[in-house]
């Protein structure tokens, strides 16, 4: 797999090629198209249009991504260790979206958590400074906080 780069572009400076992708993939999303033959002539593009760019095109939501949260974490290979870190995250009430675990080596487990956090009780410090007090939790850090 290669290393991506991204870029942040005002949509009126792209070939309209890439709205019209965004647009079909819209319609399959909400229902208004069945299938991707009747999203890409909806948008008025072509098949091998739309699956070229269909994975590298991206709406940007600025007020979604300014309440992301994903933290980084390394814990202890012991039976309840990422519950307790899931549940300390969810009674701040984060939104958690996506966990990716690795298998434990030496002992300890890679963790990677993403969260919403526009609904939290507490600010983003207060929940990376509880997480790290849960017993396991040998590191954290916050990859990306909004």
């Amino acid at each position: 797999m290669r290393n991506a780069t991204y870029l942040l572009v005002e949509q009126d400076a792209l070939p309209e090629v890439f709205t019209k992708v965004l647009q079909a993939k819209q319609f399959l999303l909400n229902g208004e198209a069945s299938s991707t033959s009747e999203a890409v002539r909806m948008a008025g593009i072509s098949r091998s249009v739309f699956y070229k760019y269909k994975d590298a095109v991206y709406p940007y939501n600025r007020k979604l991504s300014s309440h992301m949260l994903t933290v980084q974490a390394v814990l202890l290979d012991r039976p309840g260790v990422l519950m307790s870190l899931i549940s300390a995250i969810y009674a701040k009430g984060a939104n958690i979206l996506t966990i990716n675990q690795n298998i434990p080596v030496n002992g300890r487990a890679l963790v990677s958590i993403s969260a919403r956090v526009d609904h939290m009780d507490s600010s983003v410090e207060e929940l990376l400074e509880q997480l790290k007090q849960v017993d396991g939790v040998l590191s954290i850090d916050s990859i990306s906080d909004k």
